[in-house]
C-alpha cells in the first residue's frame, strides 16, 4: 500500500483518512525524536530566598501542560496552541513492574480506529482485551472485568504546539520555538472533547492541519478532595493556516513516526508469540512423553 506523504489541498476524503479524522464520522526501535505533550496535574515544588532563608515554594502550578523534549528538558504553560496534522489510535495497558521488573507499557499498533484487532508487543492483540463488541460486562470472569478496566483508549494526536508564556521546571520565563509533539490521549474526557474538534472539521471538510486549537484546562475535583485537569478546546475555523513545504515534510515525518512504531510492536508481537509458540510445543511434547510413559507402565 503506498503511503501518502504529502497534502493534497485538492482532495479532501483523501486527506481526511491520511490525517486520521475520518474515524469521527462513525465514532463518538520505538524512540521518539517527537516531543511529549501531557497535562501536569500536580504542581512542582521548588526552593527560593525569602528574608534570607531557602524556603520550599509552588514554582510551576497543577494544571498547566507539559512539554518533555527528547533530549530530557521540560517546558510548561497554562495554555498552549496546537496546530494538529494527524491523529491516530491504538490501546495501551499500564502493568506495575515488580522488585525484579521494571514499570511498561504494553501497546498496539496505531490505526485510523479500533474498530480492528490490533497487535500488541506483549504477543497478543488488543492488550488482552476480547475481541467484538461485548454485550454483558459483568458476566465476563472478575479477572478479565479487572484486565479490561486497566486497557484505554488512546488518541494519538500528531501536529506542532506553541507554548503560551513557557516557563522551565523552575519556573523560570524562556523561550521555546513552535515544536512538533505527540500527545497520547488517554482520559475518557479528553478523548472525547479532542475528537469533538476533529469531528468539527470533518463535518466543515477542513483539514486540521489548516487551522489552530487554543488548549487551557480546567479544575475537577475527586470526592477524597484531590484535584485533576481536563484539557478544554477551542478551534479557531476564522483563520486559514498556508500550507507549504515545511508542512508536507512535517507531515511526512509524521508518518513515517507512525510507521516506525508499528514495526517496532509488529516485531515485538512476532518475537512474543513466536516464543508463546515455542513454550506450547514443548508443553505439548511433555505431555506425550507423559502420554508414553504411563502406556508402558500399565
Amino acid at each position: 500500500m503506498t503511503q501518502i506523504t504529502t497534502i493534497d489541498t485538492n482532495n479532501f476524503d483523501v486527506m481526511a483518512k491520511a490525517m486520521g479524522i475520518s474515524a469521527e464520522a462513525s465514532s463518538g526501535g520505538n524512540s521518539s525524536t517527537l516531543a511529549r505533550m501531557r497535562i501536569s496535574h500536580v504542581p512542582i515544588m521548588g526552593q527560593t530566598e525569602v528574608n534570607g532563608k531557602m524556603v520550599n515554594m509552588e514554582v510551576v502550578g497543577g494544571g498547566t501542560y507539559r512539554l518533555d523534549i527528547p533530549d530530557g528538558s521540560s517546558y510548561f504553560a497554562n495554555s498552549v496552541k496546537i496546530r494538529p496534522y494527524m491523529q491516530r489510535f491504538m490501546l495501551k495497558r499500564f502493568i506495575k513492574g515488580t522488585d525484579k521488573t521494571p514499570n511498561r507499557f504494553v501497546k498496539t499498533l496505531m490505526n485510523n480506529d479500533l474498530d480492528v484487532d490490533l497487535k500488541d508487543n506483549d504477543g497478543g492483540f488488543n492488550c488482552g482485551k476480547p475481541a467484538g463488541y461485548i454485550k454483558d460486562f459483568k458476566a465476563l470472569p472478575e479477572k478479565m472485568q479487572s484486565l479490561i478496566k486497566e486497557i484505554k483508549r488512546v488518541r494519538a494526536v500528531f501536529g506542532t504546539v506553541e507554548l503560551i508564556n513557557p516557563v522551565n521546571d523552575k519556573g523560570e520565563d524562556i523561550q521555546l520555538e513552535e515544536t512538533p509533539f505527540i500527545w497520547e490521549i488517554d482520559n475518557r474526557d479528553a478523548f472525547k472533547s479532542m475528537g469533538d474538534v476533529f469531528a468539527k472539521l470533518l463535518k466543515m471538510k477542513r483539514l486540521p492541519v489548516y487551522h489552530n486549537v487554543t488548549a487551557t484546562t480546567q479544575e475537577r475535583k475527586l470526592p477524597n478532595g484531590s484535584v485533576f485537569y481536563l484539557p478544554s478546546f477551542s478551534l479557531d475555523v476564522t483563520n486559514t493556516m498556508s500550507v507549504t513545504d515545511t508542512e508536507h515534510d512535517m507531515f511526512a515525518n509524521f508518518v513515517e513516526w507512525v510507521d516506525n512504531h508499528n514495526s517496532y510492536i509488529s516485531n515485538a508481537w512476532s518475537e512474543k508469540a513466536n516464543s508463546k509458540m515455542e513454550d506450547e510445543d514443548v508443553d505439548m511434547v511433555d505431555d506425550l512423553v507423559d502420554i508414553e510413559i504411563d502406556e508402558e507402565v500399565a
